[in-house]
């Protein structure tokens, strides 16, 4: 048994409002420089839909992930080194940017410059890659909202999957319309297809704490990982050449805060924490003949903090005590493990995604109310699971591989904790029996409340900081973000994210996000000194930098 440490995510799809307050964040933190236009490290889908890029879930195109070969040995869905070195410079089952879609800003020049006449001036939409006239049609998000739509939610490979194996399974009438928020960033694998896919090596997982990055300097621009990633959660950058993909914030991670997508989410639904696991036994865990074990392979391998065994191999692996007490207290390890309400998504990738989530059970209170019914009795609730307006078989070939069962356990014991919270919020007489239908005691459900319901910030984000002994070995200098003027980086403009002289992106980050939080002056007088980022300028005052000082006397 080999332990090692692995930072990890949990989302509450039960609070995503779809405000999408997380990927605006994210994109300005780390994706706001030119050739970075259409990436989102962090994106919020509505579902049914297609996805970013579009359809990116139908592995039959892209061929993303892995696949057991017909010896039952694990390998990548693209093929084999000989595949890889056909298809180096044209991919056939790459992402096309019309897959994602071509950047644009408007010509708002026009709008300045336009001679008086009677007609109103129009800025029309431009290109971000060619400069011409362009036409809208599609974008990270373009069917917000319309996942109950028959336009819409048709073209979602799940729906046309469950279709293909039974005609009645989704219909999209006025009555049975369904939608829920899907946010997604990259999966932070144990199992990374996308490491495995590059041909330059530039892909790797850290070992101190799982977080997988690019090594900008190694990285070709061969793109090899984004054919190789089945979430398609790796993106290129046009104009350095180089591929970018979410880095789990860790310059924030590193020193205990949380990522810039947890932090400022509206819905508090997000949860980070620290899982131990079997590095030895993931290429077994990954190489399970039925998809359908998978969820419980990869369970298996996430390890008990409290068992001394356990407690004793991380300690020779070099596990510090205070990361052990952060994994014994970790919210993502209850939620999975646990209290197994958290589900990882599409494990028939193979490759032990990292992000886990909590499926959606709100559509079946709406439907209990609107049928007049009390919609947190336990006897209700309990018997509409089946009945939800989201298909059990929906939400299986998300997240279970297509097992009903496990995603029909988890909706129990989630209404479970409605309807016993409820007695407990009335003052009624406690029901024992209904925890111990789903297989959990009175205080275990109370506890799972808890961390759902009102769990407090250092609760929700048990995050062990980084060691002073490990700093060198921490110093990614710009990971997915290099030194301006440094590496496929050039100067953008004269203010902007190029501004100014260079500064390693995690200094910069830590000590301007430092300063905003803590100091009652406008951020970036100090910190920010000797370069002009209107992202860290928080609207108070003028940011320094951006006039010339005036001289003493005048």
């Amino acid at each position: 048994m080999r332990v090692m440490a692995q930072m990890g995510m949990v989302m509450n799809l039960d609070k995503c409002i779809g405000c999408h307050t997380c990927s605006v964040t994210c994109k300005q933190a780390w994706t706001n420089r030119a050739g970075t236009e259409y990436v989102w490290f962090n994106n919020v889908e509505t579902r049914p839909g297609q996805g970013y890029p579009r359809r990116h879930e139908d592995q039959e195109k892209w061929r993303g992930g892995w696949h057991l070969d017909k010896k039952g040995r694990l390998r990548l869905r693209t093929g084999g080194r000989l595949q890889k070195l056909l298809t180096l410079f044209a991919s056939p089952v790459q992402p096309t940017l019309d897959d994602y879609y071509e950047p644009w800003t408007y010509d708002y020049q026009t709008l300045v410059d336009a001679p008086l006449g009677d007609d109103f001036p129009v800025a029309r939409p431009k290109s971000l890659i060619t400069g011409a006239d362009t036409k809208v049609s599609w974008s990270a998000n373009w069917d917000d909202n319309l996942g109950g739509a028959p336009e819409m939610g048709a073209l979602d490979p799940i729906v046309e999957k469950l279709r293909r194996e039974s005609e009645d399974a989704i219909t999209f009438s006025f009555e049975q319309t369904f939608m829920f928020y899907l946010p997604r960033i990259c999966e932070h694998c144990l199992n990374p297809s996308c490491m495995a896919s590059c041909p330059s090596g530039a892909i790797y997982k850290r070992s101190e704490d799982g977080i997988v990055l690019v090594d900008q300097d190694r990285c070709r621009g061969w793109r090899q990982c984004i054919t190789g990633c089945p979430y398609k959660k790796i993106y290129f950058n046009h104009k350095s050449g180089k591929a970018e993909k979410c880095t789990f914030c860790y310059p924030r991670i590193e020193v205990g805060l949380p990522t810039v997508c947890s932090e400022t989410c509206v819905g508090r639904l997000r949860y980070l924490g620290l899982f131990l696991y079997d590095a030895d036994a993931v290429t077994a865990a990954a190489s399970v003949p039925d998809d359908k074990d998978l969820y419980q392979a990869q369970l298996d391998l996430m390890l008990d903090p409290d068992d001394p065994d356990v407690i004793a191999a991380a300690r020779a692996e070099g596990i510090p005590d205070d990361w052990l007490d952060a994994a014994r207290r970790s919210p993502v390890y209850a939620l999975a493990k646990k209290y197994r309400v958290a589900l990882p998504l599409h494990p028939e990738y193979r490759t032990m995604p990292m992000v886990w989530y909590v499926p959606p059970l709100s559509p079946i209170v709406d439907l209990l109310s609107e049928q007049g019914h009390d919609a947190e009795d336990h006897r209700n609730l309990f018997g509409a699971i089946d009945s939800l307006r989201i298909p059990l078989d929906y939400l299986a070939e998300l997240f279970t591989a297509g097992d009903t069962t496990v995603i029909g356990d988890v909706l129990r014991k989630l209404a479970a904790m409605r309807s016993y919270m409820r007695d407990v919020t009335l003052g009624r007489e406690l029901d024992a029996s209904i925890p111990a239908r789903v297989g959990m005691s009175e205080e275990q459900i109370y506890q799972l409340y808890r961390l759902m319901a009102i769990a407090k910030y250092e609760e929700r984000y048990v995050i062990p900081t980084a060691h002073l002994e490990q700093a060198h070995e921490l110093e990614e200098i710009g990971c997915a973000l290099d030194y301006d003027e440094g590496p496929g980086m050039f100067d953008s403009s004269a203010f902007g994210e190029a501004s100014g002289r260079p500064a390693p992106v995690s200094v910069e980050t830590f000590h301007a996000l430092r300063q905003r939080q803590t100091s009652d002056t406008a951020a970036g007088s100090d910190s920010m000194s000797g370069r002009t980022n209107l992202l860290n300028w928080d609207g108070n005052g003028v940011p320094d930098g951006m006039f010339p000082h005036r001289s003493e006397g005048r």
